[in-house]
């Protein structure tokens, strides 16, 4: 085993004194979602930076199953946080602009009321008597919290995994409250896969000869190794194939020689007994019983109506980030709550980060650059500052500026804006780097989203203030009603994708009207190219790729789509040819002097 190996997630934390703890009492009954009733509530909590003049910039994170209020160093001299990597001066959410507030989940053991409080009616901890707590519960604690503050909304919410089910039940149930929410790794309910993992968990700790019925506060032996065997189980979980086989393949029968009494032939084996030891020297068992049945008795709905349904009363603007190596939250459900937005109309941007960390991703500095970058850019966006300029100049990959008719997809900008009516609602198809919309984004359009695959783009878009769904165009739009937007684009993506009548045909399913743009292939250098000198053709501006490297898959002519649009009974309402090498609009035979085409189309 490497000896970096130990490294993951949990190395930071710890059951050190939290030196920059504060806390709250609810000093009255507190009612809990499944009958029981708390005497009193104290929550433990830390916060960081500066609550501005206004109280608009507070952002509240979530932690899950074993994290505590301790998120972050204060200073140089304090512990590392569980989510230092994220979460400090300059970092993603920047505690130089924004208030931050984390605080140890109900039924927790780093300070708030959890089964090893004290029960007045007993004068014992109380233990497995603890009742049942749900994600309600404890973010109904936490809104009392954010009260008791005097901050009246939130300018976010955030947490991953657990955390993420704690952000979205904060967005469903105190829409008023939140200004945005930044879900990561998570999802509506568990998949009974990941249900079992955390009942075969519960089990190993209540079948511990020491548990003792719960009642091991006073003992001398409590119910280590359960919890130890638990936290192993979860650690496999957090894991990907990939992350597994990177860290134990190649020294697989040469374990690190940790002091652990587990199994510890096989380097994972090695591993997995070092993670579980060291979880219970600083988490309580029964607290770890309590806050996994919360999570598992989380449920937003088991279909796409149901989901749809819970989201409904959200008035927040979303990020959804998943990972592609989470087999415990797969992607599929965070793009399903994605999809759950868009079909409330609300305001998100979902992205499905590359990674072979697995569940764990959102904790490590792996990926960082991306879903670190994402969360600070939507933050941005919440105050209303993005951090690019919605029109600045990107150069493309040559070097060429936007405003150059040598830059890819450019010159047909400005065409395409005037066709879009005002106040219209609109969808871009193969958005890229988010130029277009944001250009659009100036005339105060009604909604604005886009679709692109590249996470690079999607990244830079975010930052010009514009959201935008991650996926694939030839797979469909499966997430978009019929007519849910007024006008939806398709601006020199056509040539590029496989299914051109899918695509053409899910583009006015889902829109009233479309506008498509796309290169002219007619375009009378190319002929002559291809005539005279028997070669690929190619021109300056948009059609200068060579054969090998052109993103172009499709090769059409301006009278190519009209022939089609005529045989697939396609309304044509306006067309504009344009010479982008001379920047002219072209009305003399624009099949042979035109090199860029835009379609208004519909069907009725």
């Amino acid at each position: 085993m490497s000896q970096n190996i130990i490294e993951c997630s949990d190395d930071v934390r710890h059951a050190k004194p939290l030196r920059h703890a504060q806390y709250f009492t609810i000093n009255e009954p507190f009612r809990l979602e499944h009958g029981g009733v708390l005497p009193s509530v104290t929550v433990c909590y830390e916060t960081y930076g500066t609550l501005n003049a206004d109280r608009s910039n507070a952002v509240l994170i979530c932690h899950a199953i074993s994290g505590d209020s301790h998120v972050a160093q204060h200073n140089a001299d304090d512990d590392p946080g569980w989510w230092d990597i994220a979460v400090g001066p300059g970092k993603a959410i920047d505690t130089n602009q924004y208030f931050v507030i984390c605080s140890n989940l109900l039924g927790g053991c780093r300070g708030t009321t959890g089964p090893g409080s004290f029960n007045p009616e007993t004068g014992k901890p109380y233990g497995r008597d603890f009742p049942t707590v749900t994600v309600g519960d404890m973010v109904e604690v936490q809104r009392r919290l954010i009260e008791h503050l005097g901050i009246p909304k939130l300018l976010a919410v955030t947490g991953g995994s657990m955390g993420g089910h704690q952000a979205l039940a904060w967005a469903t149930r105190y829409p008023d409250l939140v200004g945005g929410v930044m879900a990561l790794a998570t999802s509506p309910r568990l998949t009974s896969q990941a249900l079992a993992f955390d009942i075969v968990a519960r089990n190993a700790i209540m079948r511990d000869p020491h548990y003792h019925g719960g009642q091991y506060y006073d003992k001398k032996t409590k119910p280590e190794v359960g919890l130890a065997i638990a936290r192993m189980i979860g650690h496999i979980t957090y894991l990907s194939p990939e992350a597994m086989s990177q860290k134990f393949e190649a020294d697989r029968f040469h374990p690190r020689d940790v002091p652990v009494e587990f199994e510890k032939k096989f380097s994972v084996g090695s591993y997995l007994g070092y993670q579980g030891q060291k979880f219970v020297e600083r988490f309580d068992a029964n607290s770890y019983m309590t806050i996994t049945m919360a999570m598992d008795l989380f449920d937003l709905g088991a279909t796409p109506a149901e989901l749809a349904r819970a989201l409904a009363p959200s008035r927040s603007r979303w990020l959804i980030i998943s990972f592609t190596s989470d087999w415990l939250f797969p992607p599929h459900q965070s793009r399903a709550i994605a999809d759950a937005l868009i079909a409330n109309n609300l305001p998100v941007t979902y992205c499905n980060v590359r990674s072979h960390c697995g569940h764990d991703a959102f904790l490590l500095p792996d990926n960082l650059a991306v879903y670190g970058e994402l969360m600070r850019a939507f933050l941005a966006n919440l105050r209303g500052a993005p951090l690019e300029d919605a029109i600045q100049p990107v150069p493309d990959g040559l070097g060429n500026a936007p405003t150059s008719i040598f830059h890819k997809r450019r010159i047909d900008y400005e065409r395409i804006i005037e066709l879009i009516p005002d106040n219209a609602s609109v969808l871009d198809l193969g958005c890229g780097r988010g130029g277009l919309l944001a250009r659009i984004k100036k005339k105060s359009h009604h909604r604005l989203i886009g679709v692109e695959l590249d996470e690079a783009a999607i990244l830079t878009a975010v930052r010009r203030g514009i959201d935008v769904i991650q996926a694939d165009l030839n797979e469909g739009l499966r997430a978009f009603a019929n007519k849910q937007f007024d006008c939806v684009l398709l601006s020199q993506t056509l040539q590029a994708v496989d299914d051109v009548e899918g695509i053409l045909n899910e583009m006015l399913r889902v829109g009233k009207q479309g506008i498509v743009s796309f290169p002219n292939m007619a375009y009378e250098p190319l002929r002559r190219m291809l005539a005279d000198e028997g070669r690929a053709p190619k021109s300056p501006g948009l059609l200068r790729h060579e054969w090998y490297n052109t993103p172009n898959k499709r090769f059409l002519s301006i009278a190519d789509f009209e022939d089609f649009c005529r045989a697939k009974n396609i309304r044509i309402h306006r067309q504009i040819a344009l010479n982008t090498e001379k920047d002219i609009e072209v009305t003399d035979d624009p099949n042979r002097h035109a090199d860029l085409a835009i379609f208004v189309i519909s069907r009725d």
